[in-house]
């Protein structure tokens, strides 16, 4: 949701980075889901291999529809991959799938990050859900601390945005780190995953940076509302 006043401009960086980001991963991931894995494995096979490589064997891979929907859910111990990256036997497929297989490892190792991140989940989806109606009532109605209790909010969003980017990347490590020890890609071939996997957490920086400067933009807001009231 955007505000146009005079403080509109602290949503642009966000907003073009966003787009630059999306643009990045739509394109590194179409490029790359033309380029077959020399070892003609699969992205479900690829992730299999990695999670019963690391004592994982439990760890269950579903395929689920939708374009790039592909996630680790840590309530069921289990990976689930879009058909694309689940049937795929491409660069992007597989570097995908390994992706999600690291999130897994993570979980195993008890990984402080991703630890924090899911105690934050349900407090960042009541702060997404309420954050926009609780900040335009407080400034309707002039209450000033109900409008600054939504900034609060969109300071836990922010700050979930901010710890899954060590989650994202470190998973991106794990996933190479395995891709090559058990010999599912070859040294050139790191280079194509590496580029998809790093357009990907782009998206998430993306995310952590439109967060915060809305963040600022509603600070700089309501600073400006609660003087025009003194």
């Amino acid at each position: 949701m955007m505000i146009f006043d005079q403080y509109w401009w602290f949503i642009i960086p966000g907003l073009l980075l966003g787009m630059y980001a999306q643009f990045k991963l739509s394109s590194s991931y179409r490029y790359y889901s033309q380029v077959p894995t020399n070892s003609g494995i699969s992205g479900a096979e690829a992730a299999r291999e990695i999670l019963d490589g690391s004592g994982l064997p439990n760890v269950d891979i579903h395929e689920v529809g939708g374009h790039l929907t592909d996630h680790y859910d840590p309530r069921k111990r289990a990976l689930f991959l879009s058909s694309e990256n689940f049937h795929g036997r491409t660069l992007a497929a597989v570097g995908v799938a390994a992706h999600e297989a690291g999130h897994a490892l993570q979980h195993a190792a008890a990984y402080a990050p991703l630890n924090i991140r899911m105690a934050l989940v349900p407090i960042t989806n009541i702060a997404s859900s309420a954050i926009y109606g609780i900040m335009m009532l407080g400034m309707v109605m002039h209450i000033s601390k109900l409008a600054w209790a939504g900034v609060i909010a969109f300071g836990v969003i922010t700050l979930f945005q901010l710890v899954t980017l060590p989650v994202e990347y470190d998973a991106s490590h794990r996933a190479k780190a395995q891709l090559l020890r058990l010999g599912l890609i070859d040294g050139q071939e790191r280079a194509g995953v590496s580029r998809v996997l790093g357009a990907a957490a782009l998206t998430y920086v993306a995310a952590m940076v439109t967060s915060l400067m809305h963040v600022l933009h509603f600070v700089m807001l309501l600073r400006g509302h609660d003087r025009d009231r003194a």
